[in-house]
């Protein structure tokens, strides 16, 4: 079994391209190396914690760790969007819309997993 298999990867990933995409398109120029980069490397920070976190497996502790920053920088990355809608640089209503609810998805899925980790289980859902 790989990293690649869990669902939570799978997700974090999909936001990952989407927010680096919607950073490249949908904001202004000069956003780009400001909340723009914060953005695009918080979303980052959700794979590449999953990914840590799942290398460290056969350490409990080490794992629920590595999720909890992932959990932590979803969150982050929830908050940079909501601050780039509210100040008028994100203005596509639609596309914030499905990108939180992405997010906020993912968020919970992390939550799960991490309590699935927590009680022993081996779940990759």
């Amino acid at each position: 079994m790989s990293y690649q298999t869990l669902e939570i990867w799978k997700l974090a990933k999909q936001c990952a391209i989407e927010i680096h995409t919607m950073t490249l398109r949908h904001l202004p120029k000069f956003e780009m190396y400001e909340e723009g980069s914060q953005i695009r490397r918080s979303s980052k920070s959700v794979r590449s914690n999953i990914v840590e976190g799942y290398g460290r497996r056969e350490y409990k502790q080490d794992f629920v760790l590595r999720l909890t920053y992932a959990l932590a920088s979803n969150d982050e990355t929830i908050d940079h969007l909501d601050t780039l809608f509210e100040t008028g640089l994100l203005t596509d209503e639609a596309l914030y819309a499905q990108l939180h609810e992405v997010l906020t998805h993912l968020g919970k899925k992390l939550n799960l997993f991490i309590q699935a980790v927590r009680e022993g289980h081996r779940s990759s859902k």
